[in-house]
């Protein structure tokens, strides 16, 4: 086979057909749990003004710094540019719903106001295995409310979630609070003091965050930050007192819940917004180099971005590495896309007639291709055969001129004839009702069905 012209940019990949059916599948576990919860799917842009995602995660995160998609094109030439706009591919959804939330005034809505995305993100991170530039994410996000019992729901609908895909026993769920702003202020402080005379021994990368974004050291992965951090002040040598009284009734509130977790002090989080509550949920093997997913409060995000304050609280699930712990369970997606019946032809008269009786089968919710080409019936039978249909219909000039056509099972190698009018009603019978797709877009209560999008 001659080698591609084009391939997938770097860190990028096709979703092809089999992974999509895990895709649906986890779509449809997140859209159940979330409507049992009360929230509403929201999609916003894939790109926004670069400032939003730099004010929400910070300048000096690596995300801004290094892996913020930039725009470029037309936009960036026009009159956009012109007023000193410049545009980026979201890193993350949770600073395009605030902005959202903003803009279209959902503070005068009931609160909290619960929100849940699915959609695509970019980072321009060095790929490895389950991290990709174009990946896709499940976004859920509580607005206008501070409570634990909030946190505590927003973690359970998240493992749910996960023990719906049933892998949810190969999960740890980690948790720390990280105090106010005040706190992390003052520990910054104590960190940058125990560093003054240390800076050599970091490794560059640890260097400029020492600078720029000290809380970053504690979640380093550097062996020889590691080793100095053993002798560093603690966070939690700095929380308040209302901090660990909301870290406290949390921790309760989730135990009654039955919701295990192992608490991780030096559980930080990678972006500026977060304060309060942070969780990761983690490969239970190998530990935050998989980790599924992750969140925690924001409650000065809204502020930041021009609102007014407003708290929140917000998690994140990669759906990549859900598709990857599935298939490391051994876990299959639901396959609806089985091929029912093969309609097999030959001749123009017989094409026409089979083009209304494979109309008919698929209304009544039959699987059905056929009618392809001018090929012989032989060769359509391994088509046939190819594709895995159950059974196969056939119709030559004979056949046409008789009305009668001719039904195989295709498992069973045995077939028979039939007048031409009996094919639906006796491949309906075969299948049996239950394994119909049928379609509409209302129940029987006039609801809209699940879109399965």
């Amino acid at each position: 086979m001659a080698e591609p012209q084009f391939r997938t940019p770097k860190g990028t990949h096709d979703v092809l057909p089999e992974d999509h059916q895990y895709m649906t599948y986890i779509k449809k576990a997140v859209r159940h749990r979330c409507r049992q919860a009360g929230y509403r799917r929201i999609d916003p842009p894939i790109f926004e003004n670069r400032a939003i995602f730099e004010r929400s995660i910070g300048e000096h995160t690596d995300i801004v710094e290094k892996e913020l998609f930039l725009v470029s094109g037309k936009a960036a030439a026009g009159q956009d540019a012109e007023q000193g706009v410049e545009y980026a591919l979201r890193p993350e959804l949770t600073a395009g719903i605030c902005r959202s939330y903003i803009e279209h005034g959902m503070q005068q809505l009931p609160q909290p106001v619960e929100l849940y995305a699915i959609g695509q993100c970019f980072r321009y991170d060095r790929p490895q295995k389950g991290r990709y530039r174009q990946f896709h994410q499940v976004d859920l996000e509580v607005i206008g409310l501070k409570d634990p019992s909030l946190d505590a729901q927003l973690i359970h609908v998240c493992m749910k979630i996960l023990k719906d895909l049933q892998i949810a026993d190969r999960l740890t769920l980690q948790l720390n609070n990280i105090g106010s702003a005040d706190n992390r202020r003052a520990f910054t402080a104590a960190l940058k003091d125990y560093f003054i005379g240390k800076e050599r021994h970091l490794p560059e990368i640890d260097r400029r965050r020492l600078q720029s974004n000290p809380l970053r050291l504690l979640d380093s992965k550097e062996h020889d930050t590691q080793i100095l951090l053993k002798s560093t002040p603690t966070l939690d040598q700095f929380i308040d007192d209302a901090s660990k009284l909301y870290h406290t009734t949390l921790v309760e509130y989730l135990e009654e819940l039955q919701i295990p977790f192992t608490s991780n002090a030096g559980l930080v989080r990678g972006l500026d917004y977060y304060g309060q509550t942070v969780f990761e949920i983690w490969d239970g093997s190998s530990g935050a180099q998989n980790a599924v997913g992750g969140g925690g409060r924001y409650d000065g995000l809204i502020e930041l971005l021009g609102g007014s304050p407003t708290p929140g609280v917000g998690a994140a699930l990669g759906i990549e590495r859900m598709i990857w712990h599935m298939k490391q369970a051994g876990i299959k997606a639901p396959n609806k896309d089985q091929v029912d019946v093969f309609v097999a032809q030959l001749g123009p008269d017989a094409k026409k007639m089979c083009l209304q009786l494979i109309s008919e089968l698929r209304e009544y919710g039959v699987h059905t291709i056929g009618a392809l080409g001018e090929a012989s019936l032989k060769s359509q039978m391994r088509l046939a055969d190819k594709f895995g249909a159950r059974f196969t219909l056939l119709l030559g000039q004979m056949e046409v001129k008789e009305g009668k056509i001719i039904l195989r099972d295709m498992a069973a190698g045995r077939q028979k004839s039939l007048s031409f009018g009996k094919a639906v009603p006796e491949i309906l019978k075969l299948l049996g009702s239950e394994h119909l797709d049928t379609y509409s877009m209302t129940d029987q209560l006039g609801n809209v069905v699940d879109s399965g999008d």
